[in-house]
């Protein structure tokens, strides 16, 4: 079993390894809490308050998808990376993509 076991997971143990692991995590969970905010805020019904967008298909569709998706998020948000290349990748990844997420929701804002 070791020998299917990814070189690069080792570097998790390192201890010079917690910062990248710390830095992963924190632009990960900005990134996926910055679309889920997005998500609220798109999903909402456009003229009508919650309680009776059921009036309208469309504002129903667009809430009910709305909620799927930020249940989707909730779901990912607890999943982490699982080894060193994850937290790698989530790490630059991160850097470019919280500034544009962010952009986008005070733009959708």
């Amino acid at each position: 079993m070791a020998a299917l076991e990814n070189p690069d997971s080792r570097l998790l143990r390192v201890s010079g390894w917690s910062g990248l692991r710390l830095a992963a995590t924190a632009l990960r969970t900005a990134f996926i809490l910055t679309l889920l905010v997005l998500a609220v805020r798109v999903s909402l019904p456009q003229s009508e308050t919650i309680w009776s967008a059921y009036e309208t298909p469309a504002d129903l569709v667009r809430m009910l998808l709305g909620l799927g998706l930020c249940v989707w998020f909730v779901v990912l948000l607890f999943q982490g990376p699982r080894d060193a290349r994850g937290y790698r990748t989530w790490l630059y990844l991160g850097l470019a993509a919280v500034p544009f997420a962010l952009i986008c929701l005070y733009a959708v804002w």
